[in-house]
């Protein structure tokens, strides 16, 4: 399984060169899709969005469709996703995403997809990976609304929690509170910034990064 988890998305060199070398060739001759479910319930300019998906066409892949999971069943949704080679979650509301991964079926099938493509994470793309989503503890730092409150479970697919957006002049309490806050929390988490990556390729971790990062517990 190899999965890069961000938490600004492709915000530099390091970070595209790591994703390179997950895909194993040349982002010309392979697909993308990018999922921007989470940011359904974020009100307000979403130029951030259009940042995420402008710098995916910055890069030349040979295909970058999007796909919404919470607007499509299951039966188009999936022939798309079994049709690209790397699969984008971009960023937005946690307990939703994660609530809409669990209630579209992508929870359930992830792991198989997982086998031959590369997951790359953003921001709440990044968090939903993790065993647990803590969500109580990052509402702490981000004071993000819980959409959905039965989705303290996460995806599982590592057993550490990444806690993006570490310096952030949109996430000023982040950074103010992450040393208490980590204290409450009984899994690994790693607190990066917007130029930092925790890349997985299998039991393999490293963290890729321009910018800081600190690992607790």
């Amino acid at each position: 399984m190899k999965l890069l988890l961000t938490s600004g998305g492709l915000e530099n060199q390091m970070i595209i060169n790591a994703l390179r070398e997950l895909v194993g060739k040349d982002f010309k001759e392979a697909k993308l899709v990018f999922i921007p479910t989470a940011a359904n319930v974020e009100e307000g300019d979403k130029g951030w969005l259009i940042k995420d998906l402008t710098k995916c066409q910055e890069l030349n892949f040979k295909e970058v469709d999007i796909v919404d999971v919470a607007a499509i069943p299951q039966k188009i949704w999936q022939k798309r996703l079994e049709n690209a080679d790397v699969i984008i979650v971009g960023g937005g509301n946690t307990s939703y995403l994660m609530g809409q991964i669990k209630k579209s079926g992508l929870g359930a099938s992830l792991s198989e997809l997982l086998r031959t493509r590369v997951y790359v994470g953003i921001s709440a793309g990044s968090m939903v990976v993790a065993p647990k989503l803590k969500e109580k503890e990052m509402q702490r730092l981000y004071e993000e609304p819980i959409v959905d409150d039965e989705t303290n479970d996460g995806l599982g697919l590592v057993d550490f929690l990444v806690v993006p957006h570490m310096n952030s002049p949109y996430f000023p309490r982040a950074a103010e509170l992450i040393d208490e806050v980590a204290k409450d929390i009984d899994i690994p988490l790693f607190a990066i910034d917007d130029q930092t990556a925790v890349k997985v390729v299998d039991e393999d971790i490293k963290v890729v990064t321009e910018g800081t990062w600190k690992r607790f517990n």
